[in-house]
Formats: structure tokens, sequence, C-alpha cells
């Protein structure tokens, strides 16, 4: 495993999930946990619905999108994820079996996997760390509930301007700045709000021709809230 340590160091040693854990540990855990990688081409899918949820995660490099699909095909992108983050532990810590999303390469990406089987048993050789792994997984979990709740204030909104000038705000906020790019194309974003593309589109030209926003493809800059 010491090669994809040294391959990936910036990644995991930045990593939330081996936060405190001395440097020279991760590759003997990245052993314990049967790590191994996969290389996707980017609308390729790495894992689907119904797949076993025996793994966590981790985006080496590239984007995927944790999606949904409802009976009549319709897709809902639930979240996004970029290099660095963690991905598929609410699934492990909930115990379930299989996959309940498909896991979509946004971009060529590069996947990092661990077993969550042998993360969640004890372990007396690897004592030293395990305990540090599980409160850090704990930590994780808590902060992708509160992005969860921030989704569902957007699609709780009753119309779909309200849904996305309660996104874009927020991503002002974020970026400290009226001017940001978003990670999502149109459709990605109609996906994640939940919305209609042709309404969602028709609502962005209302609003740059009220002087609310500018905006062209990705970019975004906010210049008055709508009264």
């Amino acid at each position: 495993m010491q090669h994809i340590f040294q391959e990936n160091k910036p990644i995991l040693i930045n990593n939330s999930l081996f936060r405190s854990i001395p440097e020279s540990d991760i590759p003997i855990l990245l052993k314990h946990l049967e790590a191994y990688t996969g290389q996707y081409k980017k609308d390729t899918y790495i894992k689907m619905t119904g797949d076993p949820a025996d793994f966590i995660g981790i985006v080496l490099s590239g984007e995927i999108y944790i999606c949904q699909t409802d009976f009549y095909g319709n897709r809902s992108i639930v979240a996004s994820f970029t290099a660095g983050n963690l991905f598929a532990e609410a699934f492990a810590c909930a115990g379930i079996a299989q996959l309940p999303a498909d896991i979509l390469a946004a971009a060529d990406c590069r996947i990092l996997f661990l077993s969550s089987r042998i993360l969640f048993q004890s372990c007396d050789g690897c004592s030293r760390f395990h305990h540090q792994l599980i409160a850090n997984l704990l930590g994780i979990v808590s902060k992708k509930n509160l992005y969860l709740n921030q989704k569902l204030s957007y699609t709780s909104r009753g119309t779909t301007k309200e849904k996305l000038l309660a996104y874009l705000s927020d991503q002002a906020k974020q970026n400290h700045s009226n001017e940001f790019t978003i990670p999502f194309n149109r459709q990605e974003l109609a996906d994640f709000l939940g919305v209609e593309r042709s309404a969602m589109s028709a609502e962005l030209g209302k609003l740059s021709k009220l002087g609310v926003l500018e905006t062209q493809r990705r970019y975004f800059r906010l210049f008055r809230s709508v009264e």
C-alpha cells in the first residue's frame, strides 16, 4: 500500500478521515482496510443502485455525483464531490447492504476505495488509530448531514425562482463574493434543485433582465436581491 500512499500523499494526509493519525501509520491503515484504486471516464457509473454498500470512497482526482433516479427516469443529484472528499460513508454507517443511489463520474476521476466492513470491526493490531478513525468518521457524517439539510432548504422552497435564489445566495456567502462559479452545468443544477431545466432557464432569463444577476455557463454574478 506504500505506492498508493506515496502517489496520493497530499490528499490522504489532509483528508479528514485520517485527522490526528501519524503519517507513518496511514500506509499501514490502507493495507488493513484493503485499499484499492479505480479510474473512471466522465459519465460512467462508478457504482450503481443495488451494488454492495461495503466501502467508503475518497475522490483522488476529478469529480463525482451521487444520483437518484425515480420510477419515471427523472434524475436528482443528491450531492457532488471533488478531489479530497469522502463519499458513501453514510451508507456504510447506516449498515445497509445495498446502495440506494448511483455514483456517477462527473469528470474523468480516480477513486480510492476502503473496506467499511473492516473499518467497523474491532482490531487489536490497529487499536492505536481505530478509535480515532471512528471519531473522524462520525465528524464527517455530521457535517454531511448539515449539507443535506442545507440542500433541503433549497428544494423545500415553493417556486423555481425561490430555489434558485436561495442556492445562489448561499454560493455567494460561501465564496465571500457576489461573483462565483458553481460546480454544475444547467441540467445538473436543475437536477440538484429538483426543478425542470426549461423552467429554471426561463427564471434565469427573467432575473437577468431584471438586473438581479448575470450568468454565463457556470459563472454567476449577483447584483441585488429581488423585492
